[in-house]
């Protein structure tokens, strides 16, 4: 439920921040992002924790993880101002692909034939979702891909960091370091908004954003990642959603086929991630 639930405020997240697209610049929607979400958890955790906060054994890494992020939110907030949330999170589902194929040289982790094929097959599904030389591929399609690639970098560096420091963390640093960086571009870009409900908007993209985050760190405490990870796919059917009912959009046969060869791949990795850590486990176990 936990991980339902932040899915489904980070989808939220999502659809506000197109509608807001409409009428302030993508860099001052990112900027109240993170700034609301680093007022959000200094709210909530510096009255108990202070400045252990900032207690990280991986500097680096904590800031090179942060920028990934903003980063990645930059690049997809302003390619749904001109795609369609549903096409938009399809092709982001290239991630968990990304992240298996990185993971050979930065963590070191050894990566199959069937997870390789599995690889393969969903670069065939993001390809029939983008449909190259077709005349149908917006610019924006190469600024999502990159985003892919970013978040994919992310998540290596999430887990990397998990190790060492606490999650609460590492979430404080993402609203911080997201604040100070969007804070030194933003006044280029300010626009007054127009009414006091863009105001609310603008701040609820901070509170979701981190609450989503929070809950989907907590629920990482009641389950493992291998039975969480494919509920990331009802994003999908959420934005989906949220996309036909403000702003009329439907995704193609497509966008569908490639979105499900996508998920079906993602899902075999994570089954065959879970199969190989069960392996891993009992031979240890036989060697004790």
């Amino acid at each position: 439920m936990l991980a339902l639930a932040a899915i489904f405020l980070l989808s939220l997240m999502d659809l506000q921040a197109k509608y807001l697209s409409q009428t302030l610049p993508v860099i001052q929607i990112s900027w109240a992002r993170y700034f609301f979400h680093f007022a959000f958890m200094v709210v909530i955790f510096w009255p108990k924790r202070g400045r252990r906060l900032l207690r990280t054994s991986r500097p680096g890494l904590q800031w090179i993880r942060s920028l990934l992020l903003v980063l990645c939110t930059v690049a997809f907030f302003t390619a749904i101002q001109y795609m369609p949330l549903a096409d938009a999170v399809a092709i982001s589902f290239v991630s968990p692909l990304l992240v298996t194929a990185l993971s050979v040289p930065l963590l070191g982790e050894a990566v199959g034939r069937r997870r390789w094929t599995a690889v393969a097959v969903g670069f065939v599904g993001a390809m029939i979702i983008v449909r190259p030389g077709l005349g149908v591929m917006h610019w924006a399609v190469w600024l999502l891909l990159l985003m892919a690639l970013g978040y994919a970098l992310y998540q290596i560096t999430t887990r990397m960091l998990t190790s060492t420091d606490d999650p609460i963390t590492t979430l404080f640093f993402s609203g911080l370091v997201g604040a100070g960086a969007m804070s030194l571009v933003v006044p280029f870009f300010w626009r007054n908004p127009p009414t006091p409900e863009h105001w609310l908007m603008l701040a609820s993209l901070g509170l979701m954003g981190a609450i989503g985050h929070y809950a989907l760190i907590k629920s990482f405490e009641f389950a493992p990642v291998a039975v969480l990870a494919p509920l990331s796919y009802t994003a999908l059917l959420w934005n989906t959603w949220f996309g036909y009912l403000a702003f009329g959009d439907l995704p193609d046969r497509w966008t569908v086929s490639g979105a499900a060869i996508l998920i079906a791949t993602g899902v075999y990795i994570i089954y065959r991630e879970g199969v190989h850590g069960r392996v891993t486990v009992q031979a240890v176990k036989h060697a004790k």
